[in-house]
């Protein structure tokens, strides 16, 4: 048995959640935040068998979707003239760990 677990973007979260459960995964959903960004994430825990870890991957690499979203920065070059603006950075898509499980017990 494995542990899968997938830190989310929670804007892909409630896709990936509902692909999951169609394809009779169970999960704990947890709300998250990242600490570069401190942008919000869901963390889902999967456990299943190991037979089944790449088509669970498989359904969170298709729910999750990379684009390009606006980041206040700040400019600091001395000079108060050139202020904030926003930087575009690349958010989205999934990180995933996956771990062996030593014992399982549902009670």
């Amino acid at each position: 048995m494995k542990m899968i677990t997938a830190i989310v973007n929670k804007k892909d979260a409630g896709e990936v959640c509902d692909a999951l459960k169609e394809e009779k995964f169970t999960f704990t959903k947890m709300a998250t935040t990242g600490g570069f960004l401190k942008a919000g994430n869901v963390t889902l825990l999967i456990g299943t068998d190991d037979e089944k870890v790449d088509e669970a991957i498989e359904i969170i690499r298709k729910h999750c979707a990379k684009r390009m979203e606006p980041m206040p920065a700040v400019v600091n070059a001395g000079v108060p003239a050139f202020g904030y603006y926003k930087a575009e950075i690349p958010v989205g898509g999934a990180t995933v760990f996956v771990s062996p499980v030593e014992r399982f017990e549902k009670m």
